[in-house]
């Protein structure tokens, strides 16, 4: 008499799943306002708060306290790669005029 083995179907779920979970789509993650260099460059010190509105946009972050400071977060990540574009840039005012510009500023790396 013969017998027959039953083989566990296990292993081969595995497998299965180890290739099947690198062909999961992972979408492009754009948040927030992107700038353009151009647009940045021409806000200058004593411009009011609407014609930094007009060049830039609305700022992403409005903080309630500190109403003097816009800040223009821009994040990006394409599909399971490294973030590929982190920017951070603050238009300060005094007395609704433009007083400071921070460019360039350090995001959190984890993010």
């Amino acid at each position: 008499m013969k017998l027959i083995r039953h083989r566990s179907p296990l292993p081969l779920i595995l497998i299965s799943l180890a290739v099947l979970s690198a062909c999961v789509y992972r979408p492009t993650i754009s948040q927030g306002n992107l700038i353009k260099a151009e647009n940045l460059e021409q806000v200058e010190i004593g411009m009011t708060r609407s014609q930094v509105r007009f060049l830039l946009g609305t700022p992403m972050i409005d903080d309630p306290f500190h109403r003097d400071r816009w800040d223009y977060v821009y994040y990006l990540k394409v599909g399971r790669k490294a973030t590929t574009a982190k920017r951070w840039t603050s238009i300060v005012f005094d007395d609704d005029r433009v007083s400071e510009i921070r460019r360039d500023q350090a995001l959190d790396p984890r993010l």
